[in-house]
């Protein structure tokens, strides 16, 4: 790691926290290294999109010098919110989740790429996989790799998400299931391609929900429409269900029979989506989640404050860092 610049800083995990902090870094004149597992960028697709708060999320994006950038590229009108019915699928009067007037949406990619782009070539090392921290007696660290390889910080940042292995130097947390469980599929070029469903969507979200169960289908960029079906049960669901996940067939045959009596066109995002199926049970962390100050290492984003889709998410990174 490069010291010339002051102390040797290590972000672990390039997600939105990390890389928004070594931008932020970069901007102060600070040399910062990123260690992510992924083997590069794309590597893995990244989830829908994320309204981001004009009081919270958008002025880390200002402190980074991207707000412009956001700007060009969200999407306010995906604020929109559409509750139906679920037996007929008919607008009902009420709100979605509330937020302030200027929360545009963005897809997490895109999001993400933003910072990517903002860092000098080299300050992310891809396919660099950290699997513990251990101190040196001086208040720095020194990182332990897969590959048997280390490397020593004056500053270890654990960026590295719900199941971090920055997380166990600072904290015995350890994430629980809340109960419930997402189903996620998804539509290409939907405008071209189910322009019906298109218009059903409208510009954000629809939602459908009722005992204890939930269809949403959310608009992303590039005419993509990404769905999810949400129900409360066990994690080994499948298990008593006798599906396998990655059987396509299985679970669609299980969730149309979960979601039975709901209105067809409700019906149609899990019959004739495009791929298969993604099974995203949902962890949290305690609330709150504290930890005693360690010299030289800390937490953030998911590491820190792992909450459920419906919470404030991205939008915590001002609060945590700037």
């Amino acid at each position: 790691m490069n010291s010339a610049h002051g102390p040797r800083i290590a972000v672990v995990g390039a997600g939105l926290g990390g890389l928004a902090l070594a931008r932020v870094l970069k901007l102060h004149g600070r040399s910062v290294t990123v260690f992510q597992s992924e083997a590069a960028t794309g590597a893995r697709p990244q989830a829908g999109s994320l309204d981001i708060h004009a009081d919270t999320g958008q002025i880390a994006l200002c402190a980074a010098g991207l707000l412009d950038r956001f700007r060009a590229l969200s999407c306010p009108e995906g604020q929109e919110w559409r509750m139906v019915d679920p037996g007929t699928a008919t607008a009902l009067p009420v709100p979605g989740p509330g937020h302030d007037d200027d929360s545009p949406e963005i897809d997490r990619g895109q999001l993400r790429s933003l910072s990517l782009e903002s860092l000098d070539e080299g300050t992310v090392r891809w396919g660099s996989t950290v699997t513990g921290a251990t101190p040196l007696g001086d208040g720095s660290w020194r990182l332990l790799l897969d590959d048997g390889t280390t490397e020593d910080a004056d500053l270890v940042v654990g960026a590295d998400g719900a199941w971090s292995r920055i997380r166990p130097a600072l904290s015995d947390a350890t994430p629980g299931y809340t109960g419930v469980t997402f189903i996620e599929t998804g539509f290409d070029d939907c405008d071209t391609r189910h322009p019906a469903l298109a218009r059903r969507v409208g510009n954000g979200t629809l939602l459908a929900t009722a005992d204890r169960k939930a269809l949403l289908a959310q608009r992303n960029s590039n005419g993509h429409i990404r769905v999810y079906a949400a129900f409360r049960a066990p994690h080994d669901w499948q298990v008593a269900a006798d599906v396998e996940t990655d059987d396509t067939t299985a679970v669609r045959a299980h969730l149309l029979k979960m979601f039975d009596g709901w209105d067809e066109s409700l019906l149609s995002l899990l019959r004739h989506h495009d791929g298969g199926f993604v099974n995203r049970p949902v962890f949290v962390l305690p609330a709150p989640h504290t930890w005693e100050h360690v010299p030289g290492i800390t937490l953030l984003g998911d590491a820190a404050h792992l909450m459920p889709p419906v919470g404030l998410g991205a939008n915590l990174i001002p609060a945590t860092d700037f």
